[in-house]
Order: structure tokens, then C-alpha cells, then sequence
């Protein structure tokens, strides 16, 4: 996984007023959790511009104060109308002990199925996967170079080394479905070789869920 370096300042107040404050200063609160405490700080906003607004997960080198700590950037919290970063969470990383995170999914190749008129269905993002934070890639790469149409890979299918997935493997991560217009030709073709045709088989239901969080600390 790639790294990266951040400075912060151990926080001497905990609290909403001290929080306010040093927003105002351009700051942002973060906690590190994980180890044999917790230790409250604060780092200029400005570093975090390489972290939460990129897909990648990186290893942060954390220095509060001239205290080291090797962490992963756990949970941020954002304004609710100007996404500004108000509050990041960093999990510390212990040797030995294994840590669940998100890794992002890159597709590699062109789907033949895709240039025979189908549609690529990507689901999933990231995966969330548990184990030893030297076994991780950076990103899992799915090559979908041979696939038709009708193919998918699950996340059962996904080559996770030495990590364990922490999601259920029958959950698609992408597929190459049919294109709509191809499914409607199919449809007008069975009602011409009968008189009763089944429109409710043309009528699928979509639905899509998300949930966005909201928190300051």
C-alpha cells in the first residue's frame, strides 16, 4: 500500500468549544484509536487533501508532537452543505493484529460482451476485507477482457490472498448484462408468435439504497 506523512498537535482541550476553534484556525479534529489509547489532535486541513478525496488508501505515518504511529484513515465526517472535513478517525496499526478496510475495485480490459451491445454493471467500489495490513494491495483488479454477456464475477470469485472478505461472496462486484433494447427486441418477438403476451415480464423493479451519514464530534 502506498504511504503517506502527516504532523498533527495533541489537542489540550476535548470539547465542542475547542473544536469550533480551531476550525476557525483551518484545522481539522481527528482521534487515533487502536492502540493503548486514545490520543486527541489536530491537523492543518490542508493535509488532507491527498486522503479523503481520492478512492486510494493509503498508510499514514502519523507524528503528533514527535511521537510516531503507523495508521490507516479509519472514518471522516464532512459538513452537510459545504463537505468541508470536520472530524477523521485513524485507526493505529498494531503488528500482528488484523485490521478490516476498504479497498477499492479497478476494472482492467474491455468486455467483449460490451462491444456485442451489452452494458457493464459495475456494484461494487470497494470491498471491505480483514487481515494483516503487509498482505494488502493497493486496489483489487478485475480483469473483464473475456467477458459475454451474462458473465459476472462475485466476490466469491475475488482472489483475496491471505484476507478474508467481510461481505457476503454471492454479492456481484461486476457483470455485463444485456442492454435494454436488446431485451424489448426479445419481448416483441415472443408476443408476435403469440396473441397473449406477458407484459408484466417486461416490467422489472429497480431500486437503489443510500445512506448518507452525517456526524461531528
Amino acid at each position: 500500500m502506498k504511504r503517506v506523512s502527516i504532523s498533527g498537535s495533541v489537542r489540550e482541550n476535548v470539547g465542542k468549544k475547542d473544536a469550533k476553534r480551531l476550525r476557525r484556525e483551518g484545522k481539522v479534529v481527528c482521534v487515533i484509536y487502536g492502540g493503548k489509547e486514545q490520543k486527541h489532535f489536530a491537523v492543518e486541513e490542508n493535509a488532507f487533501k491527498k486522503l479523503v478525496y481520492t478512492p486510494e488508501v493509503y498508510i499514514v505515518d502519523l507524528d503528533l508532537d514527535g511521537e510516531k504511529y503507523i495508521t490507516i484513515l479509519q472514518d471522516v465526517q464532512y459538513h452537510p452543505v459545504t463537505d468541508k472535513t470536520l472530524h477523521v478517525d485513524f485507526l493505529q496499526i498494531i503488528e500482528g493484529k488484523p485490521v478490516t478496510v476498504e479497498l477499492p475495485v479497478k476494472i482492467d480490459g474491455i468486455a467483449p460482451g460490451v462491444m456485442k451491445g451489452g452494458v457493464l454493471n459495475k456494484k461494487l467500489n470497494t470491498i471491505p476485507v480483514k487481515g494483516l495490513i503487509e498482505d494488502m494491495p493497493e486496489s483489487f483488479v478485475i480483469d473483464i477482457s473475456e467477458m459475454e454477456i451474462n458473465d459476472s464475477v462475485k466476490v466469491g470469485d475475488v482472489d483475496f490472498g491471505k484476507l478474508i472478505a467481510q461481505i457476503p461472496d454471492r454479492l456481484l462486484v461486476v457483470g455485463v448484462k444485456t442492454a435494454r433494447g436488446a431485451d424489448e427486441d426479445e419481448e416483441d418477438e415472443e408476443d408476435e408468435e403469440g396473441e397473449e403476451g406477458s407484459e408484466e415480464g417486461a416490467k422489472e423493479g429497480e431500486a437503489s439504497d443510500a445512506a448518507p451519514k452525517e456526524g461531528d464530534k
